[in-house]
């Protein structure tokens, strides 16, 4: 497992659901009504999978900051 994860949000995609920040909390909130996530570069956290795979429009990447490899959401 990588040592450090890069965390997007697409705000074009985001519809403000907020199953995110219930999700994971200590990585994502809502500011204006999109989500957004705390900290760009994070240690690796299995509730970050979940927040992202838990997405209805797949706004939420996460990627290996590393080598840019997509972890979430799954193909």
């Amino acid at each position: 497992m990588s040592p450090a994860w890069r965390i997007g949000v697409d705000s074009r995609r985001c519809i403000g659901t907020s199953i995110c920040a219930g999700t994971a909390p200590e990585h994502f909130r809502l500011v204006d009504g999109l989500s957004a996530p705390l900290a760009d570069v994070v240690a690796p956290a299995e509730v970050i999978l979940d927040a992202a795979d838990s997405c209805p429009v797949e706004a939420i990447t996460v990627r290996d900051a590393t080598d840019d490899r997509l972890i979430a959401p799954q193909e």
